[in-house]
């Protein structure tokens, strides 16, 4: 059932992600928002998760205008999501946007896998060129049902918008599996900081070559309960606010009390 929310205020939205222009996850979120707002899509020519939030410094940045297989047109780039962020607002826009969106994506970007993720790097970059931003990511399940995350995620939007973030202010959102009676609602919840128990299979390939296969899932033991992970598999919506600066500033007073020397 869709929330009954205030009229909606027409807005610039530039929206990306790191599956690739044609992937479905962007098409849906693309189909919602467009319904009340001017939608702009600069995204990824090819897959590019995992790829944080690496950018193109030693080759061109090529992109092109493309009919998506989602029934849009949209702006391909080869390059990062970051790339496309930088590309758009820098570049491509007649106007700047007045949000960042990024996604659906297609699995669960919480824990540690955040400084991993594509998907929250393309929202991220939007943030620091001065644009409010969310990341959006959907649970792996046997079947993707991009349409109702889209639903969920453009209510979740705007309630978010409700609040009137500042440019600069970062959200990601992470939607569970599709069960009966899920998602139980929204809960915002930190970022859980456990590692990931990775797991590195070695393999020999036809020509009898060796290689390296790398997966892995989280470590929960001494994990709060009210982190991310968690919460979503409780099968809530969780949001959780994010920021760029990696200044651990309790540290940093620490270490400014410290009596510093060079013995060269």
């Amino acid at each position: 059932m869709r929330l009954a929310l205030p009229t909606i205020v027409v807005m610039r939205i530039l929206l990306t992600n790191d599956d690739a222009i044609h992937a479905p996850g962007l098409a849906a979120i693309y189909h919602e928002l467009a319904r009340d707002h001017q939608v702009d899509v600069v995204a990824p020519d090819s897959p590019k998760s995992g790829g944080s939030h690496a950018v193109t410094i030693r080759h061109p940045v090529i992109w092109r205008t493309v009919q998506t297989a989602g029934g849009f047109k949209g702006v391909s780039v080869e390059g990062s999501p970051a790339d496309c962020v930088k590309l758009a607002m820098n570049s491509l826009l007649p106007q700047p946007p007045e949000l960042v969106v990024s996604g659906i994506n297609s699995g669960l970007n919480t824990g540690i896998h955040v400084l991993y993720s594509g998907t929250v790097a393309g929202a991220m970059e939007g943030a620091i060129l001065g644009c409010p931003a969310i990341s959006v990511s959907l649970q792996l399940q046997p079947e993707m049902d991009y349409t109702r995350a889209a639903r969920i995620a453009s209510d979740v939007i705007r309630q978010i918008l409700m609040t009137k973030p500042e440019g600069r202010q970062v959200f990601n959102m992470n939607i569970p599996t599709f069960r009966p009676g899920w998602p139980r609602g929204v809960r915002v919840a930190p970022q859980s900081t456990r590692p990931t128990m990775d797991k590195i299979e070695k393999r020999v390939d036809p020509n009898g070559r060796e290689y390296y296969w790398l997966s892995g899932d989280f470590v929960e033991w001494d994990d709060a309960s009210d982190t991310d992970i968690h919460i979503v598999r409780d099968g809530y919506v969780c949001v959780t606010p994010l920021q760029f600066n990696m200044t651990d500033t309790a540290r940093m007073n620490s270490l400014a009390s410290h009596s510093w020397t060079l013995t060269e």
